[in-house]
């Protein structure tokens, strides 16, 4: 009893993303599950974490693919990971789903 104290007062992280560890799932359009897996990408790129937050950004956007912010955020994390081929295929698509964005004309020139 005196042990389960101490634990509980930490709080958890969640467990380094490992794409084996990923369970293979049918994808259907879930807005709310995107945004989830948004989030926690964000959470991985603060920690500099780039596998982890581009894992979750790919999920983002297997769940919901018009998610244009997913695609953006996705094209930076790989774009940090330097995996340029990678980058710029996901700032094309977010550029095909967001043409008018603020953004656009320093997106485009990253391409």
């Amino acid at each position: 009893m005196f042990g389960a104290s101490l634990f509980a007062q930490q709080p958890q992280e969640p467990p380094e993303e490992d794409s084996t560890l990923v369970e293979k799932t049918n994808y259907a359009f879930n807005p709310l599950q995107a945004e989830k897996e948004l989030k926690i990408g964000d959470f991985y790129m603060k920690k500099a974490s780039y596998k982890a937050a581009t894992l979750r950004y790919r999920e983002a956007t297997k769940w919901n693919p018009g998610y244009a912010d997913a695609w953006l955020k996705l094209g930076a994390c790989l774009e940090k990971a330097r995996d340029a081929k990678g980058a710029r295929e996901a700032y094309a698509k977010y550029l095909e789903l967001a043409p008018d964005a603020k953004n656009a004309a320093e997106i485009k020139k990253k391409l």
